[in-house]
């Protein structure tokens, strides 16, 4: 990690901290970069944390080493690792409300007849936290855990829409589309239109893009805050059921969505 001059020559200066205060410190950045819907640079951590450069630095260098934050390519901008995106999931999974978001799920399930999901997002790709299948015997294998791309998924395309158009224009401009299937988005002008429509829309759809006969649809769950902190999604092999008749579900998966957001406890700091 390359160092500023300036913070170098102001490192020898800056006190060691008790154990305690560096741990809360790192949390406080931590959930400085969480909570940005811009990828902060380091002057913006500073000013939102209350410390000085130097001392930023060293918690951002230790954090970087870790994989539990990031730099963009090319920026000073910071992100979070996936290492950190896959403790959140951790957090939320093994939470108090667990018993009840499953439950959501196997409720959901059992009026749609498909597998549906809860999902989060980390990095460039999607994490399933929970997951309950349909007891038709033609299904997929994709259990908790398991992970998909952004641009791809219905689930990552919800995410993706409903970041900041900067964030958005940079994820479709940095990160490669990598085809999946021959109805992959690969184009960033496709894919930007899509996600326009995903936003003025509400949910979105998977149609074929990622496995090859396989639909889903995803809608947002929001958090106490208003932001999107996952989606419910639901799947099904096409020739069961074709994507138009899933959308049909939507207004109930939305209603699930809401009980899941009463189970989430996440706000900004």
């Amino acid at each position: 990690m390359d160092q500023d001059p300036d913070i170098a020559a102001e490192l020898a200066a800056d006190d060691a901290a008790p154990a305690g205060s560096a741990i809360l410190r790192a949390m406080r950045v931590m959930e400085v970069i969480a909570s940005s819907e811009v990828p902060p640079q380091l002057a913006d951590i500073c000013k939102a944390v209350e410390l000085p450069k130097p001392t930023v630095f060293r918690i951002l260098a230790t954090l970087e080493a870790a994989g539990l934050v990031g730099r963009e390519p090319g920026s000073k901008r910071y992100h979070c690792g996936r290492r950190l995106g896959a403790l959140a999931g951790e957090v939320l999974l093994n939470s108090p409300g667990r018993a009840a978001r499953h439950a959501i799920l196997e409720e959901l399930v059992e009026h749609t007849g498909e597998t549906c999901n809860l999902t989060i997002p980390n990095g460039n790709a999607v994490i399933y936290l929970d997951r309950v299948e349909t007891a038709w015997p033609l299904r997929i294998a994709l259990g908790v855990g398991s992970s998909v791309p952004l641009h791809a998924s219905a689930s990552g395309k919800l995410f993706l829409a409903y970041m900041t158009k900067r964030s958005r224009e940079r994820f479709v401009r940095q990160c490669p589309l990598v085809r999946h299937t021959r109805k992959t988005l690969t184009d960033p002008r496709a894919l930007a239109a899509e996600l326009d429509r995903v936003r003025a829309q509400g949910y979105a759809t998977d149609d074929e893009e990622y496995l090859a006969g396989i639909c889903c649809v995803a809608v947002p769950v929001h958090g106490a805050d208003g932001r999107v902190v996952a989606a419910l999604a639901m799947h099904a092999p096409v020739p069961r059921l074709a994507l138009t008749e899933a959308t049909q579900f939507v207004p109930a998966m939305q209603a699930a969505a809401e009980a899941m957001a009463q189970t989430i406890d996440w706000q900004a700091p």
